[in-house]
C-alpha cells in the first residue's frame, strides 16, 4: 500500500505528489513577485511541461528557476514564448 510521499512501485515519487506540488507551484507563480497567469504547468507522465507566454527573457528564466526548485526530481520541458512588445525597427512603406 503507498503512502502520500512513499515511493511507487517503479522507484519513483508517487502521482499525488506531483500533482499536489503543481497546485502549489501555480499558487506560488500567481501570488510571487511575478505574478504570472499566462502559464500552465501540466503533469504529462513523470515530466512537467511549462506552456504559455511571458514578457521577457529573464521572467522566463526565473519561472524556469522556480519550478526546477519546486519540482526538484522531476524533469521540466519549457514551451515559454517570450512576447516582448518593442517598437519597430523601421517604418512601415503603404503603396
Amino acid at each position: 500500500m503507498s503512502t502520500l510521499g512513499s515511493q511507487d512501485a517503479g522507484g519513483g515519487l508517487p502521482a499525488e505528489n506531483l500533482e499536489y506540488r503543481i497546485a502549489h507551484l501555480q499558487d506560488r507563480l500567481a501570488s510571487g513577485e511575478l505574478g504570472e497567469l499566462g502559464v500552465r504547468v501540466e503533469a504529462r507522465g513523470r515530466t512537467v511541461l511549462l506552456t504559455g507566454t511571458v514578457p521577457s527573457a529573464p521572467c522566463r528564466e526565473e519561472i524556469v528557476r522556480t519550478v526546477e526548485e519546486e519540482l526538484a526530481g522531476f524533469p521540466v520541458h519549457s514551451d515559454l514564448v517570450v512576447t516582448e512588445a518593442s517598437s519597430p525597427d523601421h517604418a512601415e512603406e503603404l503603396s
